[in-house]
This record gives C-alpha cells, structure tokens and sequence, in this order.
C-alpha cells in the first residue's frame, strides 16, 4: 500500500526538460512522482519549504568515494599528471582511516549536498555493506588495473565475482572499469568488455585525460613511461605505440554496452564526432574542478555539446577536488562556459548523468511517474530574468535530500 502523498512547495521547481516553475509544487506519493505543477496533484499535506528550489536529485556520474577522508587535493594545483598519480600510491600506502570510513564519509557528504546517485569507481575489497545500508543510489564500477599479461586472469576472476554479487545487491548496479589505456593490458580490456557484455553491465573507462596520456600513446615514452617503469610496471608490448584514443573509443562501442568515457579532456574533433555518433550508449563525463586542478587546456565541453554527444558531470575524488558538491561543479561549469544555456548546464548534473548510467527513465528530472529523488537548494534573496541564475550565481547550498520520496 502506498503512503500518503504529500506536496512540497518551493519559490522554484525546475523540472529539467520543462521551464522553471515559480511558485512550484511537486506531489509525492511512496516512492514517486504523482505530479509537478503550481498546485497539489490531490488532497494531501502540503509543506511550503520558502525561498528555495527544487530540483531533481543530484547525480555525480564519476566519483572515487575511497579519498573521501583526503583533507585537501593531493600534490598541488597544475602538477604534471604522472607525478600525482604517484601521490595517490603513496596516500594509498600510508592512509591511517580504512577505506570503509572514507566511503562513509563520501557517501554522507554526497548526500548532504543534494546528490541522490553515484557512477563510483571501487577498488577490489570495497565496502558493500556502507552502499547497502544507506538510501544513495550508486552503480559501483569495480576498476581493474594490470598492464602484465600474467595479471589478466585474477583481474577477469575479481570482476566475475563483482558482477556475480551485483545480481543479488538491493542498493546498488555492478558495472565494470578497466581503468586507463596506461594500466590495462589489451588482452584484459577485452575480456572486461566481453564480460560486460555478458552481464548488460556498464563499463568506465578514463581517457584522453592528460598531454601525458595521449604521448605514451603516440610513442611510447614521456612522463608516464618513467612513473611505470619506476614502479616496475612497464610492459612495452601492452601499449601499441601510435595509438589514439579514438582506438579505444571504437572498442567500447564494439562491445555494445553503456560506456562511460571518464574525463574526455584532450578528446580531437574526430573523437568528438564519433563520441556524438555513439551518444545512445556512450557518455563522456567531464570533471570540472579536477580539470581545473591539474591545469589543462579548455575542456570541450561545448563542442562535445553542439555535436550531439552525451556529457555528464562527476566530482572525481577529494584527491583532486576541494568537495563532492554536483551542485558547485555546475556553477563552476555556467561561470567557465557563459555561452552555454543555463537549462543545458543543469541538464549535466541531472537528466544526462542519468542517461549516462542508463537510469534516464526513472531519474534526471521531474515528471509523473519517476523517483521522488529531490535537492531541495536555498536561494538568495532578489530577482532574475532566468531563475537559473539564482541557482548558480550564489554560493547557497543544499539544505535537504529526498531520496525515493523520503528525507534523507
């Protein structure tokens, strides 16, 4: 039996693929949407929440909750890509918190900011029980990493087992993530995405992120080259030199899954078109503030836009990132792209986070029959033409979560 509905009224609700509502309800009845308008859809209690917005439930597409407890982003800001990666070892290493606490810690902060789903990217032994207990909804990607051919079979048999333990999981999806073209054999990329395939599960994949990546590619040497062959993990067969991301691009589209291309950065005009030819099930999730961090070129973003390619928004991690706030990333997005229309802008962190996740049918916005998953965002006082500004030129934060019609 259903709960009883309820209403809740705000100064706006913007409903993502429909205008700003001022003065807008949106009525719940158990877990979802009855309706969204500028009045109850029925008798039932109404709560007036005041100068606030609401939007659909935040969704962070790419986010590695195991850094969470990170005080601050590692290194420093504009550091050479490889040379951080070799602070994430060493934080790895000498942590003091487990990771469960820090995937805790991740989810709670994720949650207070007005995120209701999670793309995170777990390591082998993560934590189910802080997913299963909590009300997020998370597709956990379990990220492989063995450049060595003789790591391919455990590294296949770790993702059997994550897929296996998905199939019973209330809480949360499994998906798949060979993690980058500098850490993952040819032999074990295949495999994953066969298994992928096998299972109809999603697969994450980091490309195209940094000038380094892209010349160890071309030619088998640079910074990358150094970091792997200092940590004894050079394998010069594994890399086919000459190699372009549109290489990989055509291999996860070959195995006919959802994919999710993480970061996109230095993606050419070539991958552009082909990432806007694949939109149907392949996203390119661009990272604001850690693509800030590091210093990179002019993210396109707008131009991935105009082609017609899917592009979500993710967090990263606190190794790079001051927080795990969607929201701020999306007003970090509308300040550095003024050209972009702002409905478009809040359309990243919603609607096509949910379409990169495969979840648009019953999250990303606000309409009948969908998930009462809701971020309720306090506004500031005074008045615009576009009801967006208010949300994104302000520092305002989240005050309330629903997840699937409940506070939470």
């Amino acid at each position: 039996m259903d709960a009883a509905p309820f209403a809740l009224k705000a100064r706006y609700v913007f409903p993502v693929g429909a205008p700003p509502l001022a003065d807008g309800v949106v009525t719940v009845r158990g877990d979802k949407i009855i309706a969204v308008g500028r009045s109850r859809a029925e008798t039932c209690d109404l709560e007036d929440l005041g100068n606030v917005a609401i939007v659909p439930g935040l969704i962070n597409a790419h986010v590695h909750l195991e850094f969470s407890d990170a005080s601050q982003p590692l290194g420093s800001p504009g550091m050479v890509f490889p040379e951080w990666i070799r602070e994430v070892i060493d934080y790895r290493r000498g942590r003091a918190a487990a990771p469960a606490a820090a995937v805790r810690q991740g989810l709670e902060e994720s949650l207070r900011s007005g995120t209701t789903t999670v793309g995170e990217i777990a390591q082998p032994g993560w934590p189910e029980e802080e997913f299963e207990r909590g009300p997020l909804d998370a597709t956990v990607f379990l990220e492989a990493i063995g450049l060595a051919q003789e790591q391919v079979a455990a590294k296949l048999a770790e993702a059997r087992q994550h897929l296996a333990a998905g199939a019973y999981a209330s809480r949360w999806r499994p998906g798949l993530s060979p993690h980058a073209p500098y850490t993952v054999h040819p032999e074990l990329f295949a495999g994953l995405a066969t298994l992928a395939a096998e299972a109809r599960a999603p697969l994450a994949f980091h490309l195209a992120e940094s000038p380094e990546e892209l010349e160890l590619l071309a030619s088998g040497g640079g910074p990358f080259r150094e970091l792997l062959e200092s940590r004894g993990a050079w394998e010069p067969a594994a890399i086919p030199w000459g190699a372009r991301p549109i290489d990989y691009l055509r291999q996860l589209v070959e195995a006919r899954v959802r994919s999710l291309v993480i970061h996109g950065n230095y993606l050419d005009e070539e991958e552009i078109a082909f990432a806007a030819e694949a939109c149907e099930t392949m996203s390119v999730v661009y990272c604001p503030r850690t693509h800030a961090y590091f210093g990179h070129a002019r993210h396109p973003l707008p131009r991935l836009l105009a082609a017609g390619a899917n592009v979500a928004v993710g967090t990263d991690s606190r190794a790079s990132n001051p927080d795990l706030s969607v929201l701020e990333e999306l007003r970090f997005v509308a300040r550095t792209f003024p050209e972009l229309p702002p409905d478009s802008v809040l359309e990243l962190g919603t609607l096509r986070g949910a379409a990169a996740l495969g979840l648009a049918d019953s999250l990303g916005s606000l309409a009948p029959g969908k998930l009462a998953n809701l971020a309720v965002v306090r506004l500031p006082e005074g008045d615009d033409v576009d009801p967006h500004t208010l949300l994104f030129e302000s520092s305002e934060p989240a005050v309330k979560t629903y997840c699937q019609g409940r506070p939470c």
